[in-house]
């Protein structure tokens, strides 16, 4: 079976970013070979990254806080990620970052979508967390789903966020059978490797 797991990306008090995460858990659901996990960054407390080698050096010994043994056996048992991201100030939130750069060789040849909200639909987190997922080895795929500043307000004015979310359904089934399809494709390859 295929694991996909959902970042949410805030730990946020009263925060948005569960509503997307379960949302877009539900989409790949429908598919019954898919093992759809919700990694919460709020159930993962990592220390601020300050291992003296980075994870990518050679020969570093391994981690030895909990949390982070916790949140690379995670990483390392996924097929594929959907991370959900508000934008703030024009980027992706500090614990976010926090998360990824505690893992390297985990993350690697494996594809990642991304769900983003914020005052421009969360474009402009998106653009950096390309880069950086390039550089840890991952294969982003082109479609994503940015959720307009409306949704985010009906969470804030407790609102009906269903509807809101339900407006990107059809881009929420484009981008699930893409990171689908890609998720297999490069299973099987690692597989063979």
């Amino acid at each position: 079976m295929t694991r996909i797991s959902v970042i949410v990306g805030s730990v946020r008090p009263q925060r948005f970013a569960e509503k997307p995460a379960n949302w877009i858990a539900e989409h790949l659901r429908k598919h019954s070979a898919v093992d759809t996990r919700i990694l919460d960054l709020a159930d993962f407390p990592m220390p601020m990254y300050d291992d003296p080698l980075p994870p990518a050096y050679p020969g570093r010994a391994p981690f030895t806080n909990e949390v982070v043994i916790r949140w690379t056996a995670e990483i390392a048992a996924s097929d594929g990620f959907v991370i959900v991201t508000p934008e703030y100030n024009h980027g992706y939130p500090p614990v976010l970052k926090n998360a990824l750069d505690w893992v390297y060789a985990e993350w690697s040849r494996k594809p990642v979508a991304f769900v983003a909200y914020g005052e421009v639909e969360g474009a402009r987190s998106v653009v950096h967390l390309r880069d950086v997922v390039a550089t840890l080895g991952m294969a982003s795929i082109k479609r994503d789903v940015q959720l307009p500043f409306s949704a985010l307000m009906a969470h804030y004015r407790a609102g009906d966020v269903a509807a809101e979310l339900a407006k990107f359904d059809n881009a929420a089934t484009t981008m699930v059978d893409d990171l689908l399809w890609w998720t297999n494709a490069l299973k099987e390859a690692r597989d063979k490797t």
